[in-house]
This record gives structure tokens, sequence and C-alpha cells, in this order.
């Protein structure tokens, strides 16, 4: 995904661009190209870009529950740091 496509789309939904918490704190338990066991927790998405933008972001080989994931301010928080936090923590609890 580009900078300009992830400014676009944040702008609808809030997401903040270069996050990347959703893509590092949980595990993902779907295959992920790349990862084809998922991911661990606290484990950094081989698909994230050096910019923490999802490369496969409007791709259908994109997991579902990626896909799926949306931003909301009471989970990722006021900044990235809260993000990987919370997330984290939710992580932890499930």
């Amino acid at each position: 995904m580009s900078l300009q496509t992830a400014l676009s789309a944040a702008k609808d939904d809030g997401c903040r661009p270069g996050c990347g918490a959703c893509c590092i704190a949980p595990s993902i338990s779907s295959p992920i190209p790349g990862m084809p066991d998922g991911k661990p927790a606290g484990v950094r998405c081989v698909q994230l870009d050096d910019d923490n933008l999802c490369r496969l972001f409007g791709d259908p080989q994109r997991p579902a529950v990626c896909e799926r994931f949306g931003f909301d301010p009471s989970l990722c928080g006021d900044d990235r740091q809260q993000a990987l936090e919370r997330i984290s923590a939710l992580e932890q609890a499930t």
C-alpha cells in the first residue's frame, strides 16, 4: 500500500498510517503469505513494510482477520505505543 492510499483509508476510519500495532501485537493463526503458520503475538508481520504499512492491503491474499480488524479509539488509544500496549494486554487476557 502506498502512503497516499494509507492516508486516504485512514481518513475514513481513524486508523493511523504507520502505526502497525495490529500487525505486531496480536497473534494471527491464519496463514499469511510468508508466514504459513500465522504469527505469534509480539512478532512483526513479514508483510509490514519499512513504513509499517501492510503490503497486502487491498490484496485478496490478505487474511480475513486482518481485513476485519478496524480502528477503535478505546483499543488503539491516542498513539502507537498505547495501541501496542492495549492490544498486547488483550492478547494476554485471551
